[in-house]
């Protein structure tokens, strides 16, 4: 290819942009990639989708007569600990604050942080169900051999009774697993105290 040759030039512009343009494409899929995991999580708690709990500022000020067995699953993957909840379930009246308390013991000979991740069963609950206060919201560190009370504030919502896909429903679920924080650098060993 000679470079005195027009043709020949406006050939390698063409390339040169469409090489810059699948480079600016690649880019672009590859920020978005990166970027889809926390959009996805945000798009989640905004509109309760996949069972996932909406966080809430305040509680309603409507309490029906109505109510629902709420229950509780606990789970942990990849974590020493042992993660009950202190009740099996509990009666709420739909828009009444109630609090779930949740212990957790570690087993092993050093701190340990993790993250509970959460939904709610059925899906269609979760966009009603609403946290004001949950250990869930961030990391947990547990001191070696150390047992913790962690309480969730919860409600509700009265909209639950107008929604056609809930209008009705008598149990929700509320599931958490605890996984090892990702973030978290590794504590340094540290020995049990002997008492």
């Amino acid at each position: 290819m000679s470079q005195n040759n027009p043709s020949d030039r406006r050939r390698l512009g063409r390339n040169s942009g469409v090489a810059l343009i699948c480079g600016a494409v690649f880019a672009g899929m590859v920020g978005a990639a990166y970027a889809a995991v926390p959009l996805y999580r945000a798009f989640c708690q905004a509109t309760g989708y996949g069972g996932t709990v909406r966080k809430a500022e305040a509680a309603p000020s409507k309490v029906l007569g109505e109510t629902l067995l709420v229950r509780f699953d606990t789970n942990v993957r990849g974590v020493p600990w042992d993660f009950t909840a202190e009740q099996i379930d509990q009666t709420v009246k739909i828009g009444e604050t109630k609090v779930a308390i949740f212990k957790v013991t570690n087993r092993s000979n050093k701190p340990v942080t993790a993250r509970a991740v959460f939904n709610v069963v059925p899906e269609q609950a979760a966009v009603y169900f609403r946290k004001l206060s949950c250990f869930c919201f961030s990391d947990q560190t547990v001191a070696a051999g150390q047992t913790v009370e962690m309480p969730v504030l919860y409600f509700v919502d009265p909209q639950y009774t107008q929604d056609f896909e809930t209008k009705g429903g008598k149990t929700i679920t509320l599931s958490y697993t605890f996984f090892p924080a990702q973030d978290v650098k590794p504590a340094p060993d540290i020995k049990p105290v002997k008492g």
